[in-house]
């Protein structure tokens, strides 16, 4: 006889009936372990005398709990097989908008990785002061070409316009770019006037080099891309000489990706005085407007009365930068409104007709009806317009009307085929439990049509609604109609979760 150790065995014993009675439904967990621990105390009462120790009744005893867990997984399959059949989320309103969601979540990640599209996303990168415009010759329609001599630049210059307050010049070349004696691939070089940077505004850190320097090296200053291709973004570089052409400049700073958006994509600006510029060389000036000049404006362009050397009659158009900074937001909302206007004539609007019982709807299930239907509108807008920045900026690296077109037409059809699908989702939907129809019937003869109802027929598996779809839509039944089930139906639907 060892008191302590049967103690202790008995005690373990307990410990692996209380485990097993884990493994069981919370409702049932109490009525197991008690009946375990009477199995348990019956089995000891059939063994030898209690004040006997036996190793081979401690063997039974402990084989006995473990085979309480069998027990317990036993049930626990059978209450699987047994228990109430409640909507699965197969086709569920939560499913649905899980999906959804997990597509809105992926092109958030792609807006945020594509370098392109986070720039387009954020217009705060590239906005520049307002009232700017874009000199050009009423000859030439396209808003990227270059046109303005630099002669005809320093006549407007000297001359007092009308309506304008500020001009810069800038001229596009193709140069090597080097730190050293070994010289670099070719870039795209800008050779501006000194007064460019402060015209368009930008970073605090650029207004020093809006004012020429006395004796120095003009300053270069270099886009986000080429610091990092071929400095591999060393901010050492800054302050440092570097020859562009046959021209030493001072590295004055970088800007950041994407800003301005001016014509030509210059990978570097070097800033130049005014009498350094080529009176033959063909470019771009950018002009500042007055409020004056502002008020003149006709649909983002000014007309300018130039007197130049070359022309004296030449006419001038001042095109805004409005369009270049105007953010995909603008054209997003523009695509949304075209999908809302086409979209009657791909679809019908209608959610389908109600014909109530005695059992109608609380006010609680047509709240939670049109709340899911604003949750997906709202998802897929969401979508439509990250979904447009990634397919249409993936690659930009900079203003490209091309891009804008393909977030016009992208947002356009993601919305309107996206509003389509939503539609139907929501006809296929029962107005109660949102779930979607299942096990179509034809009910009626085609050859009735006119006489009786004839079409396909759909129930709600828990009970609340049927769907009537007419098979040929007449005057009296020409839509979907939802027919709510009363309360003498339950019976049909015993034990399938009818809430």
């Amino acid at each position: 006889m060892n008191p302590p150790l049967r103690l202790a065995l008995g005690g373990m014993n307990r410990v692996f009936l209380h485990c097993a009675s884990l493994l069981v439904s919370r409702d049932q967990r109490v009525d197991w372990r008690r009946e375990w621990s009477a199995e348990l105390w019956h089995m000891r009462r059939s063994c030898p005398p209690s004040e006997l120790f036996s190793w081979k009744a401690e063997q039974a005893a402990a084989a006995f709990c473990l085979g309480a867990f069998q027990d317990a997984f036993c049930v626990r399959g059978i209450r699987r097989e047994n228990r109430e059949v409640a909507p699965s989320q197969h086709g569920s309103a939560g499913e649905c908008l899980f999906w959804l969601a997990g597509l809105l979540a992926l092109s958030c990640i792609l807006a945020c990785v594509l370098p392109g599209v986070y720039v387009e996303s954020h217009p705060a990168h590239y906005q520049i002061n307002p009232g700017l415009i874009l000199l050009q010759s009423d000859l030439f329609t396209d808003s990227s070409a270059a046109t303005i001599t630099g002669q005809q630049f320093l006549d407007l210059k000297a001359s007092r316009q009308r309506g304008i307050d500020g001009l810069a010049f800038y001229r596009m070349t193709k140069e090597t770019l080097s730190p050293g004696l070994h010289a670099k691939p070719k870039w795209a070089v800008a050779h501006a006037s000194f007064n460019l940077f402060a015209l368009l505004g930008g970073p605090e850190s650029f207004a020093a080099v809006s004012s020429e320097p006395s004796g120095g090296l003009p300053p270069v200053v270099l886009s986000d891309e080429l610091w990092k291709r071929e400095f591999n973004g060393n901010p050492k570089v800054i302050g440092n000489v570097v020859r562009v052409g046959r021209i030493a400049a001072r590295v004055f700073g970088v800007l950041p990706r994407g800003s301005w958006r001016l014509p030509g994509r210059a990978d570097a600006w070097l800033l130049q005085p005014n009498t350094e510029i080529s009176r033959s060389a063909v470019g771009y000036v950018v002009a500042h407007t007055t409020r004056f000049g502002q008020a003149e404006m006709y649909d983002d362009r000014l007309h300018i009365n130039a007197f130049v050397t070359d022309d004296p009659d030449a006419d001038l158009w001042g095109v805004s930068f409005d369009e270049r900074t105007r953010g995909p937001w603008t054209i997003f909302r523009f695509a949304v409104f075209l999908a809302f206007l086409a979209l009657p004539a791909i679809t019908s609007v209608s959610l389908g007709e109600s014909c109530f019982s005695s059992h109608r709807p609380s006010l609680a299930r047509n709240l939670y009806r049109w709340v899911f239907l604003s949750t997906k509108i709202v998802l897929l807008l969401s979508i439509a317009y990250f979904a447009s920045l990634d397919l249409s900026y993936w690659n930009a690296t900079g203003y490209s009307a091309l891009s804008e077109y393909a977030q016009l037409a992208s947002s356009f059809f993601i919305c309107l085929f996206g509003m389509r699908w939503i539609l139907l989702d929501q006809r296929e939907r029962f107005p109660v439990c949102l779930r979607r129809v299942t096990h179509p019937a034809q009910v009626g003869q085609a050859s009735r049509t006119f006489l009786a109802w004839n079409g396909t027929e759909l129930m709600c598996t828990s009970g609340h609604t049927l769907l009537h779809v007419p098979g040929l839509p007449t005057s009296w039944f020409g839509t979907q109609r939802w027919m709510y089930l009363d309360t003498s139906w339950k019976f049909l639907f015993a034990g399938t979760g009818v809430g």
